[in-house]
């Protein structure tokens, strides 16, 4: 059994103090003296499976978008262990309110991802959730999934069901009305909500010390009454082990819990546009990428004899061809019409748009 890193209630009394977990360092060592990972060799082996898994969707994606086989499509490489560590502490009925940059999150939870696609493209279909998957689409509004998350987690308490909501934002995020607005309800209440803030150093272009005068992003949880904590976010020990604590402490009835991780998207914030040389430096990228979480936990797993290249690069092949098998369905779906939009548009058509929509029918039957 892992002994406990976290003191909550101490966070809640020293709010002005706020140390960085980290766990493992940047060659894959142990740092606390004493702690392992409360994690079996599979799991572990799982754990870095996924996040080679998003790695490679993260630059095949990209490939697609430039290739227009994609629309929107928000990088995620860099912040695997931010994403995906966080992701795996979870239960299947644990509900994941995800913002644009975590359709990993949501498709590890159990989205098809060829369904993850279809939204990237704009389609319906992509939003089409059966009734009993705990989700909900990727928010594009920044922040607004903190509200929403405050309110299935009370939803959770009220029905006495032993689960978490949990969500996720940018340190942008963190200076939306609806931030605030999400912790502050949810901590009222004592709702089991876990808010993940994924400080990746920029909100699109702005740097996070124009963001806020704040010295930590975790600490903005203070005013809500809830704990905050700051976690290396390029560390998935680190990040799993804070987030398991964070999961076991809101379950026992001790309300939500806010966790900063401090990473880096080593793309730009979107393939719309944004290039981040014109914010970024090079050194900046360079002092990062020696951070990359990949690195580290194949260090830590090559030296427990769990991982080997060849075991990565026979992988690499399989999640090439599960992509393949996901666009090629999707490529081959019939194509939305215009009257389809129209129709999805409204739960009531307005009578004007009713008369659109004949029109297009009509034009689309010949």
């Amino acid at each position: 059994m892992s002994k406990k890193i976290i003191d909550f209630e101490q966070l809640k009394k020293n709010g002005d103090e706020f140390k960085t977990v980290k766990l493992l360092s940047e060659e894959g060592k142990i740092l606390e003296k004493g702690w392992q990972p409360d994690l079996s060799d599979d799991e572990l082996f799982t754990l870095f499976k996924q996040m080679v898994w998003s790695r490679i969707l993260d630059g095949r994606s990209t490939k697609l978008n430039r290739q227009g086989r994609l629309g929107f499509y928000a990088p995620t490489a860099g912040e695997e262990a931010s994403q995906i560590a966080s992701n795996f502490v979870m239960d299947k009925q644990d509900f994941i309110l995800p913002a644009y940059r975590d359709v990993p999150q949501l498709v590890l939870h159990g989205l098809p991802l060829y369904q993850a696609f279809l939204w990237s493209r704009g389609h319906v279909d992509g939003n089409k959730y059966p009734a009993d998957f705990p989700a909900l689409p990727p928010q594009i509004i920044i922040g607004a999934q903190f509200v929403q998350a405050a309110g299935v987690a009370l939803g959770f308490k009220l029905k006495g069901q032993k689960n978490v909501a949990y969500t996720y934002t940018g340190d942008g995020g963190t200076s939306q009305g609806d931030f605030y607005e999400g912790i502050n309800f949810a901590g009222a209440f004592e709702a089991p909500a876990i808010f993940i803030v994924q400080n990746n150093g920029y909100a699109i272009s702005v740097p996070r010390s124009k963001q806020t005068a704040a010295k930590t992003l975790a600490q903005k949880a203070v005013a809500a009454g809830i704990p905050g904590i700051q976690v290396d976010g390029m560390d998935a020990l680190a990040v799993y082990e804070v987030t398991k604590e964070a999961r076991d402490y809101a379950l026992a009835g001790n309300g939500p819990v806010l966790i900063e991780t401090l990473t880096y998207r080593y793309g730009p914030h979107t393939l719309s546009g944004d290039d981040p040389k014109r914010y970024r430096t090079k050194e900046i990228d360079d002092a990062w990428l020696k951070k990359d979480p990949l690195v580290r936990m194949r260090h830590y797993l090559a030296d427990k004899g769990i991982w080997t290249q060849e075991k990565e690069d026979q992988y690499a092949e399989e999640v090439q061809e599960q992509i393949k098998e996901a666009i090629d369905k999707v490529e081959n779906m019939p194509k939305q019409k215009i009257s389809e939009y129209l129709k999805n548009t409204f739960a009531a058509t307005p009578a004007g748009i009713q008369q659109e929509i004949e029109r297009f029918e009509a034009k689309e039957a010949k």
